[in-house]
């Protein structure tokens, strides 16, 4: 069977707000999770190896044919975006900007719903623009849970206030409580 996947969609302000919630997952966390930051290729093996040495999960950056499983953090190499084929494993693939991004939270989120269906949670954090909107509206469409970050938390609200103003989140949360949260969906 599939496991649940968390997509967690982040932009300006990511950094920061990653090493608040994935240092404070226990390491037998019951879902994958897929951290789709806007970063420029290189950037995000740095970060994943520097979440890695602060959490009990393991984090690195996705490759394509990567199977997301409950303690593993896969982060989409700046410049691809991520996807999951029929079976559940990871794509990575050069295409088009999709809300000026590459990686853009939309693809893999959209992609996480078709794929895991009701078994997918969407987390939209600070991050300027839209990105994580139409994917969060897609996990909810597939009874998948969604969470965002509040306002005061966040850096920029872009983006978690747009998938709030679009119906498509269910829990608003602080940065210091969507660990918390997340353990409990």
């Amino acid at each position: 069977a599939l496991p649940r996947v968390c997509v967690i969609a982040v932009s300006t302000g990511g950094p920061v707000a990653l090493t608040q919630i994935i240092p404070a997952l226990p390491a037998d966390t019951r879902f994958a999770i897929v951290i789709v930051q806007h970063m420029p290729a290189h950037f995000t093996f740095a970060l994943a190896e520097r979440l890695d040495a602060d959490s009990a999960l393991t984090v690195r950056e996705a490759q394509s044919g990567d199977r997301p499983r409950p303690g593993l953090v896969l982060i989409a190499p700046g410049d691809r975006h991520l996807e999951f084929d029929e079976r559940g494993l990871v794509v990575l693939r050069e295409g088009p900007l999709v809300n000026g991004c590459r990686p853009a939270a939309d693809v893999t989120m959209l992609s996480a719903a078709r794929i895991f269906g009701r078994r997918t949670i969407g987390v939209v954090l600070t991050g300027m623009g839209r990105d994580g909107t139409a994917g969060a509206l897609a996990i909810r469409k597939v009874e998948g849970r969604t969470l965002a970050q509040d306002e005061e938390s966040s850096v920029i609200f872009g983006m978690p206030r747009a998938a709030i103003e679009a119906g498509a989140i269910e829990e608003v949360a602080p940065l210091g409580e969507i660990a918390e949260r997340l353990r409990y969906l």
